[in-house]
């Protein structure tokens, strides 16, 4: 399975999304060693490309990335139960990426989140966040175009009883296996659905200056908060 996005229009998604090659990082105190990071080669979509990360009837919720307003957000949205508030984060200008460890601040890059505590047969089902822009600048989500059990199977023999890591994203970039990184821009007021246990991700302000993002996590339906696509 690869990365699956919500939209109806061609134009309005290649208008927001550029495309780049990834690589790991070493030897930068910026980031841990091993960090996978976008190479910086950023591209237009090309149309096999939209095409094949097109979503469509058969694309389960829990593994669809939808691109929101906040005017579509109702409140009884974040109040339902099961929904969880993660809080709010303060993010620099100018960084590749913004998520950092919480042991020395280094950058993590690309990496998969583990809030459901999810194996490998059902990391596909976890719970998807939801990213509000709340500015001043202008943002993007990073996502890799292959999912995390795929990512397992090409790197891991016991990759049916793992519980997938984002150790194991960096293995499969360091070993040259195929991965393309999508970044979308995200305006103030604007956010992301997206299964970030799934999918390899970050923010970034690259080009950008800084800003703040508020963070859900739920179990919504497709189309529940409208689409800027």
């Amino acid at each position: 399975m690869s990365l699956q996005v919500a939209f109806t229009s061609r134009a309005a998604l290649k208008a927001r999304t550029q495309v780049s090659g990834v690589r790991t990082v070493q030897d930068d105190n910026r980031f841990e060693d091993g960090a996978v990071v976008p190479d910086g080669l950023w591209s237009p979509l090309d149309d096999d490309l939209v095409d094949r990360i097109r979503a469509d009837q058969s694309t389960a919720d829990d593994v669809l990335v939808e691109v929101v307003g906040l005017e579509s957000i109702d409140p009884d949205h974040l109040a339902s139960p099961g929904v969880h508030e993660l809080g709010r984060t303060f993010s620099i200008a100018q960084s590749a990426t913004t998520t950092p460890n919480h042991q020395d601040g280094r950058l993590i890059g690309l990496h998969l989140n583990n809030w459901d505590e999810l194996s490998y047969t059902s990391k596909h089902t976890g719970r998807r966040r939801l990213c509000v822009n709340l500015g001043p600048g202008t943002r993007y989500i990073l996502l890799g175009d292959t999912d995390i059990q795929t990512i397992c199977q090409a790197v891991r023999e016991d990759h049916t009883t793992c519980n997938p890591h984002t150790d194991d994203l960096r293995c499969y970039v360091a070993r040259g296996l195929p991965l393309q990184c999508l970044r979308i821009r995200l305006d103030p007021g604007e956010g992301y659905i997206a299964p970030t246990e799934f999918l390899p991700h970050d923010g970034s302000t690259e080009g950008q200056d800084e800003s703040a993002a508020a963070f859900w996590l739920g179990r919504w339906a497709h189309g529940a908060m409208g689409s800027l696509l």
